[in-house]
């Protein structure tokens, strides 16, 4: 099933939404090569991808050590990188920890690209008028950091690079999910035949959180990250469900216990 808007409506311009939105996109077509655009077609073109990769992108193993991995480190697949900055790296300054933010902005394909942003677009701006532009700034970039630390603490020392906005996404999911869990959200489904079907939120993002449970490992999908990113969201939320937008309390919620009721 695949979500493709919902039934929400916002109080104002969702203006860092449609920021974001537009900053991936500009990255991906203006900033990465163009085979990630038009597919690998040659041995040229995977190894542009591979060094664009491992110049920009967070790798686990660089986190944990805190340095750029070498060329022999990556033939061998052995994180056991020195204390220094290793002979031979494709990029010896690479920030390796800043990577895990610019990380957030790098996608595989267009596919990639076009699924995440569909999702930040649906769910980021109900979000985005709950905490305010500035505090979902902050929220949409700590959330993309605990998803890559979930991500991290699974496999250390992975020498493989981790890209794409899924993470923060998760998190905007996982808050979503405890703000609005009965807003209606209209969901393709593909049976026999592709129907959609006007279905409450809680049940999109729970069939979705559960899925990532039953992802394929060989798949390359960092899924830990996406439940990683998705537990930080919902986590910041709870505490703030009597809460408007903008961080105000609507006179119906000032309840002491408001927050801890299920919406009606």
């Amino acid at each position: 099933m695949l979500p493709i808007r919902d039934e929400n409506p916002t109080v104002r311009t969702p203006y860092v939404t449609l920021a974001l939105i537009a900053l991936n996109i500009l990255i991906f077509f203006a900033w990465q090569p163009r085979s990630f655009i038009s597919g690998i077609g040659s041995i040229d073109e995977a190894s542009e991808q591979e060094v664009f990769l491992y110049q920009h992108a967070l790798v686990p193993c660089e986190a944990v050590e805190g340095h750029p991995v070498s060329v022999p480190e990556l033939r061998t697949n052995d994180c056991d990188a020195p204390d220094t900055p290793t002979p031979g790296a494709l990029d010896p300054d690479k920030p390796v920890r800043l990577a895990a933010i610019v990380s957030m902005f790098l996608h595989a394909g267009l596919l990639h690209l076009g699924g995440n942003m569909l999702f930040l677009w649906i769910f980021g701006n109900n979000v985005e008028d709950r905490l305010g532009s500035l505090w979902f700034v902050a929220f949409y970039l700590l959330g993309g950091i605990a998803a890559t630390v979930g991500h991290i603490l699974t496999d250390p020392g992975s020498l493989t690079p981790v890209i794409g906005a899924s993470g923060a996404v998760a998190a905007v999911m996982g808050a979503y999910l405890v703000w609005y869990p009965r807003a209606k959200v209209t969901t393709l489904f593909f049976f026999f035949l592709i129907t959609w079907f006007k279905v409450p939120a809680w049940i999109v993002l729970g069939v979705w959180f559960g899925l990532q449970f039953l992802t394929n490992p060989d798949s390359g999908v960092a899924w830990v990250a996406h439940v990683a990113g998705f537990a930080f969201g919902a986590l910041v939320a709870l505490p703030l469900r009597g809460r408007g937008p903008g961080g105000t309390v609507p006179p119906a919620a000032r309840d002491p216990w408001a927050p801890y009721r299920f919406p009606r």
